[in-house]
């Protein structure tokens, strides 16, 4: 008994030292700090040791901490956004490491590695292709209204974020000739974290209505052709990468509270945030979103902006790869902004009272109900409600799996669903109608308006004017018969505009790649399905025409007779008579691919890709009449504002087409210094054509004709410089747009037949050298210039004439062939200067637009402009900072679109060098940039 008391003490002590040093041998700790160039911690710095795909992410004291090492070699890498790699060899004892790094500054993030755009990861120095990166650091020192907003310092690419959040127009390099002012993505794709934010896009439906900027955004990847070709869903100009926050492996986050002024006066808050951190067991979190409230840049008496989005990913780490869920929530209320009246053809200035600043001239506030031409006789009806604008929302979820296998062979895929809804309650247009204008009587769809009209506030029921018509509709004028008189004698062409989109979508992709000796070969499938629809009605509404427009109720009141009313008491008339389409359609897409990077020699790689691609449009149009019933929809002979609805007949259009084509792109990067490269590519790419083919051409009428499929070929050649001062990215670049076709037709009343006018088959071509460069004199000084010169042509560019009727005797071909492209300038600058000690921050930018075309005819050009925007910034501690942000400080009314003339159904190319000189005097219609904002934001990032 005795021997086995002495001999247990001696069995706890092996047990306990067996315990400990194993306990200790699983505890190596590998720690350290990382700092910027001016000493100052580098927060977020990403550290990661390979194999076993350790992480850790430096916190607010740019302090990291990987625990749980085991003995061995590891190789060390050291990344943040705006600084360049370090790189080590780190052996790994029974002891704890610790190192101290200072990451030097890469002004144009030439080091980081880029996911966009390519089959496998690899450095901006590294690649064949023009790319952009913006970094969080950027894009907490703005305060972007829109996406297309953001956009604007990246070269090549021409934005127009002038009608505010959506409704926006994006494209690169001049591949522009069927970019439309609600279609404005139409040759790019609008990407999160990789795949497209919508499968489609038609008439008032484009990607910029799912997006919103916030914190939860790490960084943007911007692609301006290149590989485009070949790696993105029919979206061949450029890739916009919008990438979410990734794994941190301690509990962090970061808030921000923006307030201020914009245009008249007009305020904008908004609140987001971020948080993330380990869950355990490699498993990783990060949820957040913002919500904004926004009276709007121009003046409305209703809130322009309100809601926000909720954002999520969770992400199992493992060592060869990870598995992450993630998902969006979207809730949104915003609007677009029309043109302005503009007079004086050589230097346009705002018109009839208007301002290029503030006004807005959609309709104000405005509840109604109007009836729903899908079901009228069965009392079907819409809710109208001005300020609701655009409702978006989009609930998306999906799943992204990377994982290396044994042998080199790694497989990646990424898919997601998502349902979408965009709700429009807005007007379209506002030109102006002219009392002596019958149109201002007969669009309310009465059949005899004539004698005594009668205009009426419609909220305080006061009368405004009353006119007599008769000698208008016999060629004279009308004559004011009481005090009261118009604004401007005249009212707005408005169109209370009801449109409803939903779509239902599955988007995916699956690679996998190998890596042999000298190759890295990539291939896999990319696709997606979309079940869409799309309803649009529009009547006509009684509104002033001034800055501030009012509704007006409106009656003919002739003596002796019934009144009759022209518009129902909100001032909306001709109930669904002035627009109809209900169309629905199914949209597959399927790709294969295939590229391969060859290694030719010690620092030259040669990359070459195929990509087949299949697209799949099946589905419908409704036919529609007006309705036929006696004294309208009520049955009342006295309200003429219900009288022809145009409601859906039960016949339907189909149209089922396929389209395949094969795109291919080959590129070289010659890295003849560690610091620099020259780079080459050639693309041949195609784009088929959006649902608004179907949609928009084909009302009541036979879908016999299939789309054109464009041909897009470009080619690239460039040097990228990257030295611990001065970094720099010069690319010459030559792009053609090929095969774009224009389908027109007219339909005689008389005996019911259809005459399709010939398509014309257009071409254009831009040649162009981008610059983007950044010099630091001095540590904490810094200069950034991005530029763009180009030259933009139609090279063959007709439009066939069918002169308003089936008979051909009579029609004819213009030529525009040898014209410029509208909006597209010769010079587009930015330049910067940044000073930044970390403590105090500032910057003034330069934005320089050119001259540029107003239309096809070039009658008329949108003068040239600048705008500058200033930030200050303080970092009040280590966890809070606040900047004051000014856009457009000094008020620039620069023009960025071309509506045509100041007249209902206006054509743009209608103006042409001989109509201006004949009119000079008469008024237009012009969109100019947004106006000066002042938002105060504080961080706090813990």
């Amino acid at each position: 008994m005795e021997t086995i008391m002495k001999v247990q003490p001696i069995k706890m002590l092996m047990v306990f030292t067996f315990f400990v040093y194993h306990v200790s041998s699983a505890q190596i700790i590998f720690e350290g700090e990382v700092r910027d160039a001016r000493g100052e911690p580098l927060i977020g710095a990403h550290v990661t040791l390979q194999p076993n795909n350790r992480f850790s992410i430096t916190d607010i004291n740019g302090v990291f901490k990987i625990l749980d090492i085991s003995p061995g070699t590891y190789f060390v890498s050291i990344t943040h956004l705006g600084s360049k790699t370090y790189t080590d060899t780190l052996e790994v004892n029974n002891n704890p490491i610790s190192i101290s790094v200072v990451l030097e500054d890469d002004l144009l993030s030439l080091e980081s590695v880029v996911v966009t755009g390519s089959f496998e990861p690899r450095t901006q120095l590294e690649s064949n292709t023009a790319i952009t990166i913006l970094t969080s650091k950027s894009l907490v020192r703005t305060f972007p209204q829109g996406t297309a907003d953001l956009l604007q310092s990246i070269p090549g690419t021409f934005t127009d974020p002038s009608a505010g959040e959506v409704f926006t127009r994006v494209y690169t390099r001049g591949i522009s000739a069927s970019v439309e002012d609600d279609l404005g993505w139409y040759y790019v794709s609008l990407q999160e974290d990789g795949l497209p934010v919508s499968l489609v896009q038609h008439s008032f439906y484009s990607p910029d209505i799912f997006h919103r900027t916030d914190l939860t955004i790490r960084k943007v990847e911007a692609i301006r052709g290149g590989n485009a070709a070949i790696t993105a869903l029919n979206g061949p100009g450029a890739i916009f990468n919008f990438i979410s926050r990734g794994p941190y492996d301690r509990f962090n986050g970061e808030f921000s509270l923006s307030g201020g002024i914009q245009g008249d006066d007009n305020e904008v808050s908004k609140l987001e945030g971020t948080i993330g951190g380990p869950l355990g067991n490699d498993w990783y979190y990060n949820i957040g979103g913002h919500y904004r409230w926004d009276e709007g840049a121009r003046n409305v008496n209703y809130t322009f902006s309100k809601g926000g989005q909720v954002k999520f990913n969770i992400t199992k780490n493992n060592d060869k790869g990870y598995i992450k869920l993630y998902g969006k929530l979207l809730d949104d209320f915003t609007n677009r902004y029309n043109g302005v009246a503009a007079v004086n053809w050589d230097n346009p200035s705002a018109a009839f009272g208007q301002d290029f600043n503030s006004t807005a001239l959609l309709l104000p506030k405005l509840n109604a109900t109007i009836p729903d031409g899908r079901n009228t006789l069965g009392g079907a009806s819409n809710s109208f409600n001005t300020s609701r604008g655009l409702h978006a929302q989009d609930l998306a979820l999906g799943i992204d799996v990377l994982q290396e296998f044994d042998k080199e062979w790694n497989l990646h895929l990424n898919i997601k669903y998502s349902n979408k809804s965009a709700e429009w309650e807005t007007s379209q247009g506002n030109s102006l109608i002219s009392l002596n204008n019958p149109v201002a009587y007969f669009a309310s769809g009465a059949e005899l308006p004539i004698g005594q009209v009668v205009f009426r506030d419609a909220n305080s029921k006061e009368e405004v004017a009353r006119v007599n018509n008769s000698g208008v509709v016999m060629g004279g004028t009308f004559e004011y018969l009481s005090d009261g008189r118009l604004p401007n004698d005249a009212i707005m062409g408005a169109l209370p505009w009801y449109k409803q989109n939903k779509t239902k979508e599955w988007i995916g992709q699956f690679s996998v790649s190998k890596e042999l000796d000298k190759h890295d070969l990539s291939f896999g499938i990319a696709g997606g399905f979309s079940d869409t629809s799309a309803f649009t009605q529009a009547s006509f509404a009684y509104v002033t025409y001034e800055p501030n427009p009012r509704m007006l109720e409106v009656t003919l009141e002739n003596p002796g007779q019934p009144v009759i009313a022209l518009s129902d008491p909100t001032g909306i008339s001709n109930y669904g008579r002035l627009f109809y389409g209900n169309s629905r359609a199914n949209v597959s897409q399927l790709a294969g691919y295939i590229n391969d990077r060859w290694n030719v020699f010690d620092k030259v790689h040669l990359d070459i890709g195929f990509r087949y691609e299949n697209i799949g449009h099946k589905g419908s149009n409704d036919r529609f009449a007006p309705l036929d019933h006696d004294g309208g929809l009520d049955g009342n002979v006295n309200t003429a504002f219900d009288n022809e609805i145009l409601s859906s007949t039960g016949v339907v259009d189909n149209f089922n087409f396929n389209y395949d084509y094969l795109s291919y792109s080959m590129g070289i990067n010659y890295k003849f210094l560690d610091v620099a490269a020259l780079f080459a590519r050639f693309s041949s790419a195609n784009k088929a054509p959006e649902l608004n083919y179907y949609f928009n051409n084909f009302s009541n009428v036979p879908i016999n004709q299939e789309g054109q499929v464009q041909k897009i070929q470009q080619a690239e050649l460039g040097l990228k410089w990257n030295k611990k001062r001065f970094s720099s990215t010069v690319t010459t670049f030559w792009s053609q747009l090929k095969n774009v076709g224009f389908i027109d037709f007219e339909f005689d009343p008389e005996d019911g037949s259809i005459f399709y006018a010939p398509v014309q088959f257009n071409n254009s071509r831009t040649i162009g050298v981008e610059l983007e460069t950044a010099y630091a004199p001095i540590t904490n000084l810094s200069f950034f210039v991005n530029a763009t010169i180009q030259h933009a042509k139609a090279i063959q560019w007709t439009v066939y004439d069918a002169a308003d009727t089936v008979d051909m005797s009579d029609d004819s071909i213009i030529h525009f062939s040898g014209n410029n492209l509208p909006y597209n300038p010769n010079l587009m600058l930015n330049t910067t200067m940044e000073y930044d000690n970390n403590k105090i921050n500032t910057f003034l930018k330069w934005q320089f637009m050119g001259e540029r075309e107003a239309n096809i005819a070039n009658g008329f050009q949108l003068p040239a402009y600048s705008v500058f925007n200033l930030g200050l910034g303080y970092r009040i501690s280590q966890k809070i900072a606040a900047n004051l942000l000014i856009t457009n400080i000094f008020n620039s009314a620069g023009l960025t679109n071309f509506l045509g003339v100041n007249r209902i159904g206006a054509n743009i190319n209608d103006v042409t060098t001989e109509f201006v000189v004949q009119n000079p005097d008469v008024s237009f219609v012009v969109v100019p940039i947004l106006p000066r904002s002042t938002i105060l934001k504080l961080n706090y990032k813990f």
